[in-house]
């Protein structure tokens, strides 16, 4: 069986988490810890729906049934600059 490449950021196989799932992982949260599939620096932008597709076929539940994953902030990315210029107006504020 080919390695198929899931996760890119974390290097994350079908394999891996196909693995993960025979373990026990039933839950998309489950799949992060045991893989950090979506845990890159798309934060699962890239991956989550595969991850989901492999979950839901190998879990025989439905996409809609499934419980969302939890997501860190940024949920989007953010160019550093903007960051950069709210923590000056902070400083100048205080």
């Amino acid at each position: 069986m080919c390695d198929e490449l899931i996760c890119r950021c974390e290097e994350v196989s079908r394999e891996e988490i196909e693995a993960a799932i025979a373990d026990g992982a039933v839950t998309m949260n489950e799949l992060k810890r045991f893989t950090r599939a979506g845990m890159g620096l798309c934060q699962g932008r890239t991956c989550r729906r595969l991850v989901e597709r492999i979950l839901s076929e190998k879990t025989n539940t439905r996409l809609d049934e499934m419980q969302t994953s939890s997501y860190r902030q940024p949920v989007r990315p953010v160019r550093s600059d903007l960051i950069t210029e709210y923590e000056n107006n902070l400083m100048e504020e205080q």
